[in-house]
């Protein structure tokens, strides 16, 4: 059995955020089902490069790419932007109910996810963050649908390049402090935030 492998922050933001990246400028130029298609082929991509440099696939990553493909090919398929603009109102629900799900059972889901990236952080601190990381998604959840369903497909677009992945981020920088708190060793840097 092939032992799992580290890789950099940088490597796995560009792997986490490459195929977005590729969206939206393949958008901009040839439109949203040009965009979608390169989206799929890039987040495919980004799997297998992952895999061949760390050895294993996280689930969320397995069900993101899954969600990708499935949401993704309905688009191109059927010729309908509705499916890749709820693509993301799905990911964040499903994630969030598993979230309160590993709450509730006690079965730290997210500290199996990023328990890397989080050392010496205690159980209170991974239930805040998990609780933290659930109620975000809600919210980003209830706000893609409010999104996609009142503006252009050109004007969700840029909602998500300008407000949900900036938003991601600085919620991640926002839980620093409490994380802080609860025992994180300050020397680790974060190795993967939440896939979308």
């Amino acid at each position: 059995m092939m032992a799992k492998r580290e890789v950099s922050t940088g490597v796995r933001l560009l792997l986490d955020l490459g195929p977005l990246i590729l969206f939206f400028v393949a958008n901009a130029k040839f439109g949203v089902f040009t965009g979608t298609a390169i989206f799929i082929a890039a987040f495919v991509l980004s799997l297998i490069v992952s895999f061949a440099l760390t050895r294993t696939l996280s689930a969320l990553q397995l069900f993101s790419g899954g969600l990708v493909i499935v949401m993704g090919g309905l688009t191109l398929w059927l010729h309908n932007e509705t499916f890749i603009k709820i693509k993301p109102t799905i990911y964040y629900t499903i994630v969030a109910a598993l979230l309160v799900f590993g709450l509730l059972t006690r079965r730290p889901l997210l500290k199996s996810v990023l328990g890397s990236a989080y050392p010496g952080l205690s159980p209170r601190g991974w239930d805040r963050l998990t609780l933290n990381w659930a109620l975000f998604f809600v919210a980003m959840a209830l706000a893609n649908e409010a999104v996609w369903r009142n503006v252009t497909t050109a004007q969700w677009i840029s909602y998500k390049l300008w407000i949900a992945i900036p938003a991601t981020f600085l919620f991640a920088i926002a839980n620093l402090p409490m994380l802080m708190r609860h025992g994180l060793q300050t020397s680790a840097e974060p190795k993967e935030l939440p896939p979308e």
